[in-house]
């Protein structure tokens, strides 16, 4: 999937391969210190090339899972990720997370990997909902969302914990028909 950002770039979505191990770290190493919203922060997020290798590797081979980067000139931008259930009453149920560059906020980006992730349940006929966790103050993330069909489900509460404070989580869902 191809499109132009606001001030005219190509934003390439495309499924992510072992091959991008290594760029995959650097890019998460870069956006963890970028927002307050992620699940972690700088230096949280251990992994090394080969593991992220075999992990990409891995969830390329399961029918109920994906993984997308977003590239502008080959360089990694955005990656989104969804993972479903490994039992069978779980398999059509699973969830996603998504971030972008704070550089390229704002353009569109985060929306379109949401929106991949939502083209690629359906075309798989084993997802039949999407779920996600966003931070009860992310109000801008939160408007996405309703704008992509996701209904709040509920309340987290104490879901994060950054700096000895405590942030609620809305749990959204989508019904994937």
């Amino acid at each position: 999937m191809k499109f132009q950002t606001k001030n005219g770039e190509t934003v390439v979505i495309r499924e992510a391969r072992g091959s991008d191990a290594e760029r995959l770290l650097e890019y998460v190493n870069a956006i963890s210190v970028e927002s307050e919203y992620l699940t972690f922060g700088q230096g949280e997020f251990v992994m090394t090339v080969e593991q992220e290798k075999q992990f990409l590797e891995q969830t390329a081979k399961q029918p109920n899972a994906i993984y997308f980067v977003a590239e502008i000139d080959s360089k990694i931008i955005g990656a989104a990720s969804f993972a479903g259930g490994s039992r069978p009453r779980l398999k059509h149920v699973g969830e996603f997370g998504v971030s972008v560059s704070k550089a390229y906020w704002g353009n569109g980006i985060g929306t379109a990997l949401v929106q991949r992730i939502l083209d690629w349940s359906k075309e798989t006929s084993i997802i039949r909902k999407v779920d996600l966790l966003v931070r009860a103050d992310n109000i801008s993330a939160i408007h996405v969302y309703k704008k992509l069909g996701f209904v709040i489900e509920g309340i987290q509460s104490r879901s994060l914990c950054i700096d000895g404070t405590f942030y609620d989580s809305i749990l959204m869902g989508y019904k994937v028909d």
